[in-house]
């Protein structure tokens, strides 16, 4: 279908993906507040037959981070609320109930890398570089980088990251789990969208349970998870979608999970 054309975005659904693509690439695609709000609104208004969701952006960047042109002083009170706000918008692109594929080519950068983050599964062409340069300009991450790209590497290594604004490459960040996986220049949004469209396939009570069980059970204790881990099991393996599966599994067919099933 023709993509819907926001301020600074577009986004268009082909089959069961949607296409959602940052489209300021002069700016290299920073993030400014018209961002945010055009995100929200993407991801406020998913449809139903939506079944996983491409992230990229439009030229040689994915996103440079945050919109220089923008920053401005804000009171501490105002400085809390704003992050507050981006904190809002990726935890809806975290949570929308469907799997969310980034592609990822050139900068990666600060908010760029706290939105690929809020996302499930990146794709990396061999051109993307990671950095979190806040704390070499005298303020800190806001967007959630503290808590999503840390469980990703760890507070030791995120410090240092900070601390020094090193520039990963993108070897770097398959090694590091920024992304899962590095295709050749040019070719990330064409891997991403694959990935999205097999991804699309699975059961959908099987991916909503594998988006919303497994961040919780990782902050459970061991016991805690195990239970919850009982539960979800139960959900899924009772469903229509596992007996199809099960049943396409034993004709050496592919499985076809419908809705409502």
């Amino acid at each position: 279908m023709t993509p819907d054309t926001f301020e600074t975005l577009t986004a268009g659904v082909t089959g069961p993906v949607l296409t959602v693509t940052l489209n300021r690439p002069e700016k290299r695609n920073a993030i400014s507040d018209r961002v945010l709000a055009d995100l929200e609104s993407v991801f406020d208004t998913v449809a139903d037959d939506v079944k996983a969701i491409v992230i990229a952006g439009a030229g040689a960047h994915f996103c440079a981070g945050l919109d220089l042109a923008e920053h401005q002083h804000r009171t501490t009170e105002q400085a809390l609320h704003h992050s507050r706000r981006w904190h809002l918008v990726f935890d809806k692109i975290a949570s929308c109930g469907v799997p969310v594929v980034c592609a990822l080519q050139g900068a990666v950068i600060g908010g760029g890398l706290e939105l690929a983050t809020a996302a499930h599964v990146r794709v990396a062409d061999e051109t993307a570089f990671y950095q979190l340069p806040e704390g070499r300009r005298g303020i800190f991450v806001g967007g959630g980088a503290s808590v999503r790209v840390g469980q990703i590497l760890g507070a030791d290594r995120l410090v240092e990251m900070m601390l020094t604004g090193r520039r990963y490459d993108a070897a770097d960040g398959l090694r590091l789990g920024l992304s899962h996986y590095v295709v050749g220049p040019g070719e990330a949004l064409a891997q991403a969208v694959e990935t999205a469209e097999a991804i699309a396939e699975n059961a959908p009570l099987s991916n909503y349970m594998i988006l919303n069980a497994l961040p919780r059970i990782a902050g459970m204790s061991p016991d805690e998870g195990l239970f919850t881990e009982s539960l979800a099991t139960a959900l899924t393996q009772s469903s229509p979608h596992a007996q199809a599966g099960l049943a396409a599994f034993l004709a050496k067919t592919k499985p076809t999970f419908r809705d409502g099933d």
